[in-house]
């Protein structure tokens, strides 16, 4: 399994799941993989964020003893023009009845309640075509996701937690449809003990009331997993994502 060269490769799928097509963007580290194959990241709005964390794994990588950022495989899942409207299908669950918070303005979305499809999508339909075409660890994945795509990141671990080992929650939506995410924590303790699933979450310090539910959360599922809170000074939602990167990425590894 050895390269030469690094890759970056983009491919279009389209789900028969979601019935949507996909922008995939693949980096593959240059030099030879481990036996078992390299860690590997999956990461949502991978039009916004792929190119970040790529070349932060990329850098950083190249002095691991220092960093503790080891090479690794980089999966970027975008949407197309559509992104805004297509996120809120793709990343939120299903549920009866959705209600939004005063700051909407009483202007919703078309479609919600998407994530059991768009969770098929990754563990049937992508995780395979990336398995079989590149050296990657299958007992070494990781999820990323921010804002909408961090509330899809904890809705995975409390449904489909044995699907990756490691996820990366940044400025998670917890308040999406009056904190539903806290109930499903809720269950998720009732139903399991010691796990060996780990959690990374952050939020900005001016993120106010997300910052708390952030802590919140950490605090709640920390009683039967490893979990890794750190609050990010003088960062809002927007300047988040580049601040906690390096310690995401890091955390991979632990």
């Amino acid at each position: 399994m050895k390269r030469t060269k690094i890759e970056h490769a983009t491919q279009q799928i389209t789900s028969k799941l979601t019935d949507y097509t996909y922008t995939i963007n693949i980096y593959v580290p240059s030099e030879e993989a481990p036996e078992e194959g390299f860690p590997v990241l999956y990461v949502l709005d991978g039009s916004s964020y792929f190119n970040l964390v790529k070349e932060a794994i990329r850098l950083q990588s190249r002095n691991a003893p220092k960093t503790g950022v080891l090479p690794a495989v980089v999966v970027g899942i975008g949407h197309g023009d559509d992104m805004r409207e297509r996120r809120f299908y793709d990343f939120t669950a299903p549920a009866e009845t959705y209600i939004y918070p005063a700051r909407f303005k009483g202007k919703g979305h078309e479609k919600l309640g998407g994530a059991v499809y768009f969770s098929r999508f990754i563990e049937e339909e992508l995780k395979p075509t990336i398995e079989a075409q590149y050296p990657v660890n299958k007992a070494q994945e990781a999820l990323f996701g921010h804002s909408l795509g961090g509330y899809f990141t904890l809705w995975q671990l409390f449904h489909h937690q044995s699907s990756f080992q490691r996820y990366l929650a940044i400025s998670p939506s917890i308040w999406w449809n009056e904190h539903e995410l806290v109930q499903c924590a809720s269950v998720f303790l009732n139903e399991h003990q010691e796990m060996n699933e780990t959690l990374f979450i952050s939020a900005g310090e001016l993120e106010t009331f997300m910052v708390d539910d952030a802590r919140q959360m950490a605090t709640l599922l920390e009683k039967i997993m490893n979990v890794e809170f750190y609050e990010a000074l003088d960062e809002n939602h927007a300047s988040i994502v580049p601040t906690v990167m390096s310690r995401a990425i890091r955390f991979m590894h632990k």
